[in-house]
């Protein structure tokens, strides 16, 4: 049974989507502030984490920061700002997915099962090792080696390096790359790609993405 961890502290949104995915089988664990979100965390293995931006104690940006710092979670911002700067903040530090308040929880439902259906069985369904120059992808497993070397990316990064991989040599353009990683209801616009491409780029090289002067991107190994 999947765990998520639930940090939020409204407790009638906490209990709402509580409900909504013990129905769905999965089991919840709760908190009600940031620093306590902190500790559960620490003590417990979870599956992914729905983390509310406005918390007192400590905030939720504060706690993704943490989390990157400890481990590749899944992470579903919650937040009431719809504003873009907090949006590309938040994927500067790693998250995965944002829902905006009031928000459908069938949605959210909808979106939880997809990242964690990515997160434990590949990619569309692709297995296997892809061997790329020095990077090698095996989707199966969900890992990425650089030189032999595992390197730890978060599931949107690792999702977004398969299709540059995928699309090896061949221009995409942000558009194309927004929709086909985020999937065509993401509520977002093609910033979110540049900010991943960057986070990517850190981690693997700055040699194996290139930037496709006002167009996009494309792998070239």
């Amino acid at each position: 049974m999947k765990k998520i961890l639930i940090v939020e502290d409204e407790w009638k949104i906490r209990r709402l989507m509580k409900d909504y995915l013990v129905k769905e089988e999965y089991e919840v664990d709760e908190a009600s502030n940031g620093e306590e979100g902190l500790v559960k965390f620490s003590q417990k293995e979870f599956d992914l984490i729905l983390l509310d931006v406005m918390m007192p104690v400590k905030d939720g940006w504060e706690v993704a920061k943490e989390i990157r710092e400890r481990s590749n979670i899944p992470i579903i911002m919650l937040t009431a700002r719809s504003e873009e700067s907090d949006q590309l903040f938040g994927y500067e530090l790693g998250i995965d997915e944002y829902m905006i308040k009031p928000f459908n929880p069938k949605l959210l439902v909808a979106k939880i099962k997809a990242i964690l259906r990515r997160d434990s069985s590949g990619n569309d369904g692709k297995d296997g090792e892809v061997i790329l120059g020095s990077i090698s992808i095996n989707m199966d497993k969900r890992e990425v080696k650089l030189d032999g070397v595992l390197i730890e990316l978060t599931p949107k990064e690792l999702d977004l390096l398969n299709f540059f991989i995928e699309n090896n040599k061949n221009p995409l353009s942000r558009e194309k790359i927004l929709n086909s990683v985020w999937g065509w209801d993401y509520f977002g616009d093609e910033r979110t790609v540049d900010t991943h491409v960057k986070r990517l780029r850190k981690k693997i090289g700055e040699n194996y993405i290139q930037t496709v002067r006002g167009f996009g991107y494309k792998m070239e190994v």
